[in-house]
């Protein structure tokens, strides 16, 4: 199964979230795991990247795949990257491919329509306090002219608001309307998809030009990798955005 947006071009743009199903990994990475640094084997690792990004029409060697830090910068891509230490990348290179990785944290796939560039970004919470959607757009419209009347905008599968659970330390940083305490847990929740939609909003995009899927990495843990849900001992999806 592989979680495809429905507010792309499909003409233009290549865009999808793999799950956690399909591929060849042992449990507890099982079974589509593509990422690296999880302790599986990293035979296992790149054969289902290839089974991922094959059914996608994408070829390895064509992905641009950076280390993230969650931290908040955003890199510009005139060619693919393996290892650059960054949240977020943005290009307007046909056939390269963005790709960034999840396991409850938050993945947004942008395409500027009438420039035709592409960003990827991964946001955690620290990511999205840091405003990574809003710098990864920032530099979009310096580096292409990107308006946000133009774009198109995807959030992908992460976990949800009533699963991300934090302490007041982390939720002091979220606006009221991101964020609700538990009185009986004496806990916070805060609602990351909500977050980073407000930063789309802010740039200019139209609500309507916003597809955020309903699915929760926690709840969903059936179909997707869950740090938190498997207590760190899980694997990783991708999300992933490029110009045909």
């Amino acid at each position: 199964m592989i979680l495809q947006p429905k507010i792309f071009d499909t003409a233009k743009i290549i865009a999808a979230q793999s799950t956690r199903l399909g591929g060849i990994s042992p449990e507890p990475f099982n079974s589509l795991n593509l990422g690296l640094s999880v302790n599986d084997d990293e035979k296992n690792v790149w054969k289902n990247r290839e089974l991922f990004f094959r059914s996608l029409g994408v070829e390895l060697s064509q992905v641009s795949r950076c280390y993230q830090v969650h931290g908040d910068a955003v890199l510009v891509v005139d060619k693919p990257v393996t290892n650059e230490k960054y949240d977020a990348q943005i290009t307007n290179k046909p056939n390269i491919y963005l790709a960034v990785s999840v396991a409850d944290c938050t993945p947004i796939l942008i395409h500027d329509t009438k420039n035709n560039a592409v960003a990827a970004i991964h946001a955690g919470w620290r990511g999205t306090v840091g405003k990574i959607v809003s710098n990864a757009l920032q530099l979009m419209k310096e580096n292409y002219g990107t308006d946000g009347k133009d774009c198109k905008a995807f959030i992908g599968a992460c976990i949800s608001y009533e699963n991300f659970e934090v302490g007041e330390e982390v939720a002091v940083h979220f606006d009221d309307l991101q964020k609700s305490f538990d009185s009986a847990r004496q806990k916070w929740f805060v609602n990351l998809k909500e977050a980073n939609k407000k930063q789309l909003l802010d740039f200019g995009l139209r609500t309507e030009n916003i597809e955020i899927t309903s699915y929760c990495t926690v709840t969903n843990n059936d179909t997707f990798f869950s740090h938190r849900k498997e207590n760190g001992k899980t694997g990783r999806m991708m999300a992933v955005i490029g110009i045909k």
